[in-house]
């Protein structure tokens, strides 16, 4: 047997359950979206309410009227683009209701998105663009400068598509507007020839070596995971989520654009988080739950906003991931809201979430693996889905004991793209690696309640985004009076772990000096990647092999690092 036909056996094999698989009623996301749109029960209910804040915008649209839109992008898609099933369309925007529409239509028409923050820097940009293999780009008519010089550098783009504030489309200068075209959902292409393997995703990850790597998602995951998040929150026709989370990432898109269309109720999408709108919003749209990371869980708590103005009986809780919560935010959270933090885990890998806190706890219960653990649990696996702690061997370690989190299910990821090097190392043993170390402790019902210890990847995790310490290190290498820089994370109250970055300097006068380093680092990096802290040594932090002592490093400058737990830290 080839190397390549075993690595594919075993992504295989991890993406089975024990049992006999779910079936979904629908053979490809047209089908599924079909069955929306063309629910004359839902045609007149709400489905999308958008809020852009800085420019005053909001905007609402019922199921008829999303569906309408997603048909007119897809015709655009397929007979003024070309694109085709199997194609990749990388996109290059922010939350915006157009983004939504334009997801929704290359979905139906079996087409890849292939998301990119679009704070990411132009070299990030381009590396995707062209390892993507994406045919053409969407971008914002702000950034179609920086996306045509890219487009000059990656030649398998063929197209460049401009979206405006009015949700009007160009392509290479020709204007087509997105409100005046109707057509049939997927124009020349039958749904029949689509299927639910077919990608739908490839989402970008950071790693601790190594450029990123872009991860699988067919349209079984998005749906698989979208039922098991539907079916753990008892999500129905009467719930409406609210999206604060950026939708270029998994979180945003899995809990907050598909599942409130799964299971046929209606989404509130935000430009962006804001403390000052938050409680009111969920008032004024009847929210009945939203998806944070704990970041965002401390701005609400810095704000300390008054809530008796506000009716929000149908409220249930934050659902809570994507980063390190503290036992000390939770409490402190539920204390002052009296809202359940929803607590859970997942990787893009795994599509999106794969374990959450039950929802059956009592409240003593629920404080109780949030509060008497060392770490606030994540909970048990969603259906779909499961998981186990495995130690360095594969071998499965019993209750209490540390090892890695593994998963496998359905909700696991077809594979990396082109990487086969990776899917060898991650796919092993029949689970998915997750490379973070955890253990798990049994409720009396013999549930098995996950924790997480500790990361086995020297990835940072800042506000629920995995950063690559890697890419910082290189921005200050690259500064002429840096002899060695290494970033590493410290704990902080607001995102649960910040940057900052060690430095041996070059032994010249004058020297580099901490504004120095800072002001290189922001015209290099977004704010969010770039160091907060820069601490001076002379000692290079290296193996006798050659390999950076990170973990030695992080653990030795803790106290020192400790100062600044509560800083805030503004972009200048």
């Amino acid at each position: 047997m080839s190397p390549l036909i075993a690595v594919a056996e075993n992504i295989a094999q991890v993406r089975q359950m024990d049992v006999d698989s779910s079936t979904l009623p629908w053979g490809s996301f047209a089908a599924f979206f079909q069955s929306r749109i063309s629910d004359k029960t839902l045609a007149n209910r709400p489905f999308l309410a958008y809020y852009d804040d800085d420019q005053q915008v909001h905007r609402t649209y019922s199921y008829a009227e999303f569906g309408a839109m997603v048909q007119r992008a897809s015709t655009f898609l397929l007979d003024q683009v070309g694109l085709r099933r199997g194609h990749r369309l990388a996109t290059i925007l922010f939350n915006h209701d157009v983004t939504v529409v334009l997801y929704f239509a290359a979905w139906a028409s079996g087409i890849t998105v292939v998301p990119i923050n679009v704070e990411e820097p132009t070299e990030m940009k381009r590396f995707v663009l062209e390892h993507s293999e994406a045919s053409v780009v969407c971008c914002w008519h702000s950034g179609v400068e920086e996306v045509n010089g890219l487009q000059r550098n990656v030649p398998a783009l063929r197209h460049v598509i401009v979206l405006n504030d009015e949700g009007f489309m160009e392509m290479n200068g020709h204007g087509v507007s997105d409100k005046k075209r109707h057509s049939s959902l997927v124009s020349s292409q039958s749904p029949h020839t689509f299927s639910l393997e077919d990608e739908a995703l490839i989402v970008y990850t950071s790693g601790t070596t190594g450029p990123p790597k872009g991860v699988i998602l067919t349209v079984e995951n998005l749906l698989i995971d979208a039922d098991a998040l539907a079916n753990w929150h008892h999500f129905g026709m009467n719930d409406r989520v609210m999206c604060v989370l950026p939708i270029h990432h998994v979180n945003g898109m899995v809990v907050t654009l598909i599942t409130p269309l799964y299971c046929k109720g209606s989404l509130v999408l935000n430009r962006k988080f804001k403390s000052t709108t938050f409680w009111r919003r969920l008032h004024k749209e009847q929210v009945t739950c939203v998806s944070v990371v704990p970041t965002l869980l401390e701005f609400l708590l810095d704000a300390n906003e008054d809530l008796s103005p506000y009716k929000l009986d149908r409220f249930k809780g934050f659902i809570c991931g994507a980063g390190p919560l503290s036992k000390d935010t939770a409490m402190r959270f539920e204390d002052r809201f009296h809202f359940p933090i929803l607590h859970g885990y997942g990787l893009s890998e795994t599509t999106c979430y794969a374990c959450f806190l039950p929802n059956d706890l009592s409240h003593d219960e629920h404080r109780h693996w949030l509060r008497d653990f060392e770490f606030p649990s994540i909970g048990v696996p969603l259906r779909h889905n499961t998981m186990t702690i495995l130690n360095d061997k594969g071998q499965p370690l019993p209750e209490m004991s540390r090892g890695e989190i593994c998963i496998r299910g359905e909700t696991v990821c077809a594979g990396y793209f082109k990487r086969d090097d990776a899917n060898k190392a991650a796919f092993k043993w029949g689970w998915f690696r997750s490379g973070d170390e955890g253990f798990y402790a049994r409720d009396k019902q013999g549930r098995p309640f996950f924790f997480i210890s500790g990361r086995l990847k020297e990835l940072i995790i800042r506000g629920g985004v995995n950063i690559s310490p890697l890419e910082i290190d290189d921005a200050l290498r690259s500064h002429p009076l840096v002899q060695f820089a290494m970033a590493v994370p410290f704990e902080h109250r607001y995102y649960g772990e910040e940057i900052a970055a060690y430095v041996v300097p070059r032994d010249v006068v004058p020297p580099a000096t901490e504004r120095d380093l800072l002001e290189h680092c922001r015209r290099l990096l977004p704010f969010s990647k770039c160091p907060k802290v820069i601490l001076f040594g002379q000692e290079v932090p290296y193996t006798s092999t050659g390999k950076p002592k990170r973990l030695e490093l992080k653990t030795r400058l803790v106290s020192t690092l400790a100062a600044y737990r509560d800083h805030q830290f503004k972009e200048e």
